[in-house]
C-alpha cells in the first residue's frame, strides 16, 4: 500500500510541475517545466551520492580504521544480498546516519561520530539495517526525484509570482494564465508540493523501519536507537545541515519541534517506536 501510495504521489507531483508550467506558459510552459525536471532528475539521479558527500565532508574509511562499524555493515549487506556499500564517516557531534546513491551497486552508508559514540552494538546494527532497507528498496532514488521535482515547483512558482507582480500576466489561454491566476496556482502548487514530498518521505521511513527491524533481527535494537538519536539531536542539533538533504537522514538533524514538526520530513518518532515495539511483541 505505502508503494503504491509513493508512486501516486509521485504521478501527481509530475502533474502539479507540469500543470504550473501551462498556467504560467500555456503549452510551450509546460513542456519547459517538464524539461527543467528532467534536467533536475538526470543531475540528482547520476550525481546525488556526491554532492550530499561532500556537503558534509565526508570520509571513507576503510575495515581497518573502523571494524566493528565496517564488519557490521559487510554483515548485513550480506545477509540481506546487498553488494558492499561503501563507508563513510562524518566528524559531526550530532549523531545520526544516512544512505546514499542511485542503485544498490552504488550505494553509500554514512555515519556520523556522534552516533557512534553513544549507540550500543546492537542499536547500530538496527540503524544500519535500517539504512540497507532504504538501498534496497531504492528509496533514495525515490525521495531525491521527488526532492527535485518539489524543488523545481517551489523555484518555478516563486519566479512566476515575482513576474505576475512585476511583468503583469497573460489573459490568452495559449499564453498562460492571468496575473491573479498564476499567483494563485502557483502558492497553492508549492504549499501541494511541500506536502506531497513530506508525505513520501514519511512513508519510505516507515518501510525502512520494517525492513531494519526484520533484517537484524530485533526490532528494539532500532527502537531503543531511535530513542537515544532523538534526544542526542535535541541536545546537539546539526546547525549547518541543509535542509533539502533532511529527509536522508534516520532522524530530522534538524530537530524540528512544536508546530515545525507537521511539516518535518520524518514521522513522529513515538509512532516509529510504537511500530517497531509492537512488531517485537507480536513475534
Amino acid at each position: 500500500m505505502n508503494t503504491f501510495k509513493t508512486f501516486f504521489l509521485m504521478v501527481v507531483l509530475t502533474v502539479i510541475l507540469v500543470g504550473l508550467g501551462g498556467v504560467i506558459g500555456g503549452k510551450s510552459g509546460a513542456m519547459i517545466a517538464f524539461a527543467v525536471a528532467f534536467v533536475m532528475n538526470f543531475v540528482s539521479y547520476w550525481f546525488c551520492d556526491k554532492i550530499v558527500l561532500r556537503m558534509y565532508s565526508a570520509r571513507e574509511i576503510t575495515e581497518n580504521e573502523a571494524p566493528q562499524l565496517y564488519g557490521l555493515v559487510a554483515s548485513l549487506a550480506g545477509r540481506d544480498g546487498l553488494p558492499m556499500p561503501r563507508v563513510y564517516i562524518i566528524e559531526n557531534d550530532s549523531p545520526n546516519a544516512f544512505a546514499t546513491g542511485r542503485d544498490p551497486e552504488h550505494s553509500v552508508v554514512a555515519v556520523t561520530t556522534g552516533i557512534l559514540r553513544i549507540l550500543t552494538r546492537e542499536e547500530l546494527e538496527g540503524v544500519l539495517a535500517h539504512e540497507l532497507s532504504h538501498v534496497k528498496h531504492r528509496d533514495i532514488l525515490i525521495q531525491s526525484v521527488a526532492a527535485t521535482l518539489a524543488g523545481a515547483i517551489t523555484m518555478i512558482a516563486n519566479w512566476a509570482r515575482f513576474a505576475a507582480f512585476f511583468g503583469g500576466g497573460h489573459s490568452d489561454d495559449d499564453e498562460g494564465g492571468n496575473i491573479f491566476t498564476v499567483i494563485i496556482f502557483s502558492v497553492i502548487a508549492a504549499f501541494a508540493a511541500m506536502l506531497i514530498q513530506l508525505a513520501i518521505s514519511r512513508s519510505r521511513e516507515y518501510l525502512a523501519d520494517d525492513g531494519g527491524a526484520r533484517l537484524c533481527g530485533n526490532p528494539l535494537y532500532l527502537a531503543g536507537a531511535l530513542r537515544k538519536l532523538t534526544a542526542g539531536v535535541e541536545r546537539h542539533p546539526m546547525s549547518d545541515a541543509n535542509p533539502s538533504t533532511a529527509p536522508l537522514f534516520i532522524v530530522n538533524p534538524l530537530n524540528a519541534g512544536g508546530i515545525l514538526s507537521l511539516f518535518s520530513t520524518h514521522p513522529p518518532i513515538e509512532e516509529r517506536i510504537r511500530r517497531l515495539e509492537d512488531m517485537a511483541y507480536r513475534r
